[in-house]
């Protein structure tokens, strides 16, 4: 009993999290970790849990009109294509050599964005030229593989990517990042359920906590806009380099 709240409580407040700037995964994955799930069961069944999230976040801001569908309708193929192949690749080669370089990666987004007065402010999206539905697809790949095969900080570098590529501000793209970021969990999670790495009852569970906690992250983020993502982005983005520089150490 004791481990179901504490795994409930973390997976709400990932989601709550998550739902607002990203970086849920910093909080829900370590708690399976400690609950005693070996590695790969503890990604599957974190998968099934926030995919449930991510769906209600989606939802909520596909309902506030804040994606764009014309332009998620090219990102959600390739992102989903990502996430599979990425997903197998993880299950193949060992990780760890990606943490120095995702590391720095995830503190210049985290640094740029906290120094950059202007960044994610004024929602300036106008068209979709070839140039930006280009850098979108190698994005939207490009991340769902990194989804499939790591995780953490993937909100935070769709974000950041959606914002200097179409010009989003921060809840237009932490928008459109929430869809993305459903597809990449959903392929995710159907390569997992496969794989057989999946703890259902868990996973179902923590599942309910976190679209109580996505659905409250989402209207929080919708009433309150870019004075309340940017920093709790900044710090989540943060938070993630931190958490692995300790892994690393």
């Amino acid at each position: 009993m004791t481990l179901m709240i504490f795994l409930c409580a973390a997976g709400f407040i990932a989601a709550f999290v998550d739902a607002i700037a990203g970086g849920g995964g910093l909080i829900s994955i370590p708690a399976f970790l400690l609950a005693g799930f070996p590695p790969h069961i503890a990604l599957g069944t974190n998968k099934f849990s926030a995919t449930t999230g991510s769906f209600t976040s989606s939802l909520k801001f596909i309902k506030s009109k804040k994606v764009n569908m014309h332009l998620l309708k090219y990102l959600v193929p390739v992102t989903f294509i990502g996430a599979v192949l990425g997903v197998k690749t993880v299950l193949l080669i060992d990780q760890s050599f990606l943490y120095p370089v995702v590391m720095v990666l995830i503190l210049f987004v985290g640094l740029y964005s906290l120094f950059s007065k202007n960044v994610g402010v004024l929602n300036s999206f106008t068209k979709i030229t070839p140039k930006t539905l280009t850098l979108g697809l190698l994005l939207g790949f490009t991340i769902g593989f990194y989804d499939g095969f790591f995780g953490p900080g993937t909100g935070s570098f769709l974000i950041f990517g959606l914002i200097y590529i179409f010009k989003f501000d921060f809840v237009n793209a932490n928008g459109n990042a929430k869809v993305l970021n459903f597809t990449s969990n959903i392929a995710s999670l159907i390569t997992f359920a496969i794989e057989g790495k999946i703890h259902y009852k868990y996973g179902i569970l923590v599942g309910v906590f976190m679209v109580l906690g996505a659905r409250m992250g989402a209207k929080i983020a919708l009433n309150k806009g870019t004075r309340l993502i940017k920093p709790i982005f900044v710090s989540m983005s943060l938070a993630v380099a931190v958490k692995m520089l300790y892994n690393m150490l």
